[in-house]
């Protein structure tokens, strides 16, 4: 351990590095994808000096990475063949977080990460708390979008549809603080392709709905985050035909599989529908796990 040094996160270039380590060790206990992981950061901007993060390395090689948010979440992932690392990770979150009940959610296949988390004083929430499923399907046999008359599906075909690739976007999740400039952030970074950034234009020349999908070439893999509808066109089936040819771009592009992490428990259980009637299953789910300082 004494040849590990740890150091603070540096920019993209580091988030990278975090995603190759996800990318490397991908797995079914792998929660973090590397699409989501570039979503999260990048959807907004300002919001670095709030985000402690940290890179334990080895040689140049990347092992661990942990990066806490407010009022105290830690999102982390260790090499697997340096489980021992967890603590240190955690160490390092209990200097830097500043809430009195610091959480960690993980995957429940995450069987030994969630030892180590109850060596440490975290306790698993209620299972009526709220939590998220992973969600998988393969890309056989996937049907053709179905669309009103006048409605069409394509993908985000650059620059000229930012404005109305965010408006649609903060329509769906007002309120939101995804940018113009955040979005951008967001088609610059890795691995996003406006290939896979579906959208369903509306005969009125609006964007009504959409599904971006992040590509992981070497595991064949791709993670739908997020999809969105506008409200005055809910209801119609375009999330449906969104993730459809969202999902019909990625099979092309050569993946095998998609996953989803929609919320699975009864507090908001839509957008886990749309998934099951696509012909997602679930594979895991998450567990959020707390201590009082």
């Amino acid at each position: 351990m004494s040849d590990i040094t740890v150091r603070p996160y540096e920019g993209a270039a580091d988030l990278r590095k975090m995603q190759e380590l996800v990318r490397a060790a991908w797995g079914p206990a792998v929660r973090p994808h590397i699409g989501g992981l570039a979503w999260s950061r990048f959807q907004h901007v300002g919001r670095e000096a709030e985000w402690p993060t940290a890179l334990w390395e080895r040689d140049g090689d990347t092992l661990a990475w942990g990066w806490a948010m407010p009022p105290g979440e830690l999102e982390m992932f260790v090499h697997p063949e340096c489980p021992e690392l967890a603590d240190e990770v955690l160490g390092w979150f209990h200097g830097v977080v500043a809430g009195d009940e610091p959480g960690v959610t993980i995957l429940e296949g995450e069987r030994r990460l969630a030892a180590t988390l109850a060596r440490h004083g975290y306790r698993r929430e209620p299972a009526d708390a709220p939590f998220l499923l992973r969600m998988s399907r393969d890309l056989r046999d996937l049907p053709e979008p179905e669309l009103p008359p006048g409605f069409v599906a394509r993908h985000v075909r650059g620059e000229e549809d930012v404005p109305a690739r965010v408006a649609v976007h903060r329509s769906a999740f007002a309120p939101s603080s995804v940018t113009e400039e955040s979005y951008r952030n967001v088609m610059g970074a890795w691995p996003y392709r406006r290939e896979l950034d579906s959208v369903i234009e509306a005969p009125d020349g609006r964007l009504a709905s959409y599904c971006l999908i992040w590509p992981d070439d070497a595991n064949g893999v791709g993670e739908l985050e997020p999809v969105g509808t506008h409200p005055d066109f809910r209801r119609m089936g375009l999330a449906r035909a969104a993730c459809l040819h969202a999902l019909r771009g990625l099979g092309e592009a050569g993946a095998v599989t998609a996953i989803v992490h929609p919320r699975g428990d009864a507090g908001y259980p839509v957008p886990a529908r749309l998934y099951e009637a696509l012909g997602f299953r679930v594979l895991d789910r998450t567990a959020r796990h707390t201590r009082r300082r």
